[in-house]
């Protein structure tokens, strides 16, 4: 009975250390549930997509109670909720202003979905496959840089909501999850070039058929909802005349996540064919071929 007299009149002559003590282990509480919450939608949903959304609804959702019971708290009412949210806002918008930056970026990012996790995005000269997206942070797995291609590096960056108001964001899957790819290929001068074309075209043809049949309809529906001219995307290959050699230009559309693996079929399978052409068609280079060796007369003067 002491022990709890004295208690009693600790928390009489500290009221306020009273009620940050009470709040702090009903903040401590709701931050409990809310890892319960998301440790339990983890195990129960399968779906990857499903489970990310879901568990961020939860951690959102779990943050704006814990704010709006703060301000109920140590007010006692929430009609003082405006003003406290305008002077809180005037005085983080002088001291914080990239993070209120990031903070309104992340609104903007959902609302008028920018992108989301699983889209393929360059932002700030960073490219990469976006993996999560919180109120502050866009996280991506970085691709490019020192690997060619679209290959991922391995490093994961975290980058600030705020750029998104700063520059230009490539968006390879929004609306249209395909891109236009191309390459070249040297044919030697003298080849059979209505052969070469054949072999291009079918080779295309064949590998990209159902990238051509899945991303028809999808164009469509870019081009109903953008002011964007019809395109064409079959495969087709564009012939140039060049000093050394015939190019070829093989211009096509992919999955935006094949890209790497289609280019190597197409010039692997490709490959194959001209080699069994025998000789018909001859894939040329910039090594240099010599033809034929002058003919070289000497002379030599006898003098007497």
């Amino acid at each position: 009975m002491i022990y709890f007299k004295q208690i009693q009149d600790w928390i009489a002559d500290y009221p306020l250390l009273w009620s940050i003590g009470k709040f702090l282990i009903l903040a401590s509480i709701i931050l409990v549930i809310i890892k319960f919450l998301r440790s339990q939608l983890k195990k129960s949903i399968p779906n990857t997509v499903i489970r990310y959304k879901s568990q961020k609804g939860v951690e959102i959702i779990g943050y704006v109670l814990l704010v709006i019971i703060a301000i109920t708290y140590f007010t006692g009412t929430i009609k003082d909720f405006t003003l406290i949210i305008g002077l809180f806002t005037a005085g983080m918008a002088f001291t914080l202003q990239e993070l209120i930056l990031s903070i309104a970026g992340s609104l903007y990012i959902f609302l008028v979905k920018v992108y989301e996790p699983g889209d393929r995005i360059e932002i700030n000269e960073i490219k990469g496959d976006v993996i999560d997206v919180d109120s502050v942070y866009t996280t991506m797995m970085e691709i490019g840089e020192w690997v060619s291609s679209d290959n991922y590096t391995g490093r994961i960056v975290k980058l600030s909501n705020a750029f998104v108001f700063k520059g230009p964001v490539y968006n390879y899957s929004k609306d249209f999850p395909f891109i236009w790819d191309e390459f070249n290929l040297p044919i030697r001068y003298g080849s059979d070039i209505d052969l070469a074309k054949s072999i291009v075209i079918d080779i295309a043809s064949k590998t990209l058929s159902e990238f051509t049949t899945n991303s028809k309809s999808q164009w469509k529906a870019v081009v109903n909802k953008y002011y964007v001219e019809d395109a064409q995307v079959e495969p087709t290959l564009a012939i140039t005349l060049t000093d050394n050699w015939i190019q070829f230009n093989l211009r096509y559309i992919v999955d935006f996540k094949k890209r790497r693996i289609t280019k190597h079929i197409l010039n692997d399978s490709i490959r194959a064919e001209i080699e069994k052409t025998n000789g018909k068609v001859i894939l040329a280079s910039t090594t240099l071929e010599l033809i034929k060796i002058p003919e070289l007369k000497i002379g030599i003067n006898k003098q007497t």
